[in-house]
């Protein structure tokens, strides 16, 4: 299959090797541009953990401190995999969403042993500080990066949507799903999505994409990279093109 994959390239990397290996061809179409904050004092005196949700984060916390040696509780494998990359010893993932990660600090953190600290950006989908609180944790959530819409496709991915190119999109975050949305009715002549996939992440992500009449909208069995990938292989459109 042609697939479409709407992540910054930070992120994109990983799955458009494995996405390829499988023998589809991607193409990538950043919709999220993000922007660190270069004015962030970053305090880690008396915290017991960092919290990560995204890529996105954990890079933003490595050029914030030169630290690595608090834990690390990562929303997922892929976040994760970015942290010990990133040089933090003491990395577990969650490999779900927030509520997962939730589950993860109550289970493996003491309220009583420090603050957590949710290295966040600007823009967030779920209320993890929330959560957590309500199990009595004390977190700070400190904003490391703004994350700007796009404000135009790229003129070779929107041509390709209007020819039909794809056979399906990837979709990773209500935000994203909803700027996708704005572009491509913006676009002349309006694509036609009635014949294709939207491949989400979660339930959220799909609702968002409503507006567009896509084929099939599916969504992943949990809001992971690898179920993500699971769901294309197992998809109508996998099986039609073998």
């Amino acid at each position: 299959m042609r697939l479409l994959v709407t992540r910054i390239a930070a992120e994109a990397a990983r799955l458009t090797r494995d996405l390829t290996a499988a023998g589809h061809e991607c193409a990538v179409a950043p919709l999220i541009e993000i922007v660190p904050r270069s004015d962030v004092a970053l305090d880690l005196a008396g915290a017991q953990a960092l919290l990560v949700t995204s890529g996105s984060g954990v890079a933003a916390l490595a050029a914030a401190t030169n630290a690595r040696d608090l834990p690390v509780l990562a929303v997922g494998d892929s976040t994760a995999r970015k942290a010990r990359a990133a040089g933090f010893a003491a990395v577990t993932s969650a490999d779900g969403d927030v509520h997962a990660l939730t589950e993860l600090a109550a289970r493996t953190l003491d309220p009583a042993g420090g603050r957590l600290i949710h290295a966040a950006g600007a823009s967030l989908a779920g209320d993890l500080a929330g959560l957590l609180t309500a199990r009595g944790f004390a977190v700070d959530r400190i904003t490391l990066y703004d994350s700007e819409a796009a404000r135009a496709l790229p003129d070779d991915i929107r041509e390709a949507l209007i020819a039909g190119a794809f056979d399906g999109i990837l979709f990773f975050s209500p935000r994203t799903a909803a700027t996708f949305v704005t572009l491509a009715l913006a676009c002349r002549p309006r694509p036609d999505f009635s014949g294709k996939s939207a491949y989400c992440l979660s339930a959220a992500v799909a609702a968002a994409l409503a507006p567009l009449g896509f084929g099939r909208v599916l969504v992943a069995a949990h809001p992971t990279e690898a179920d993500l990938v699971a769901l294309i292989a197992s998809s109508p459109d996998q099986r039609s093109t073998t």
